[in-house]
């Protein structure tokens, strides 16, 4: 089985759990960033990262995702600025579904990043209490992602791998 490892970052966060689902796959493995292919051809499966931008995934990889999923496994992982397990969360691991929808969705994983400290501030100045509220619980996690989420991810890159074998 030939696994592939492709992520969109823009602070680092995702490249380094992109990093740490590769060092879990025991199969024939390749690790590239979104950017540098051109489909899901010669793959068994495919893991997508990307962060959370504006609650929501990136239009370019959700276009990309949507047109070569087609009759793959797949399995998506997300950095966002919450911590894990807050509720908002749920609506954009939800999301996933519907551009994996003509393939194998296989699971998701998110966990908490750090956020650039210019956005931070941004919402900080924000006058909407929710922005604000978002921007305390960023700044609250200046070293994430962290050992115990490299190590969530790598369980959970098994976890997929299991499911295909």
């Amino acid at each position: 089985m030939k696994t592939l490892v492709t992520y969109m970052t823009q602070t680092g966060n995702t490249q380094k759990i992109a990093e740490a689902i590769f060092d879990g796959i025991t199969d024939e493995k390749d690790i590239k960033d979104i950017n540098d292919i051109s489909s899901f051809e010669g793959y068994d499966l495919v893991f997508v990262g990307f962060p959370v931008l504006q609650f929501n995934i990136p239009e370019n990889v959700s276009k990309f995702v949507s047109e070569n999923v087609a009759g793959k496994n797949i399995a998506f992982f997300m950095t966002h600025g919450v911590p894990e397990g807050f509720e908002a969360i749920k609506s954009w691991t939800g999301s996933t579904k519907d551009i994996a929808a003509s393939g194998n969705l296989l699971g998701t994983f998110d966990c908490q990043g750090k956020v650039a400290q210019p956005i931070i501030e941004r919402l900080e100045k924000s006058d909407d209490p929710e922005m604000q509220a978002f921007a305390k619980m960023a700044a609250a996690a200046p070293n994430k992602p962290d050992e115990t989420s490299f190590q969530k991810a790598k369980e959970f890159a098994k976890e997929i791998q299991a499911k295909v074998q």
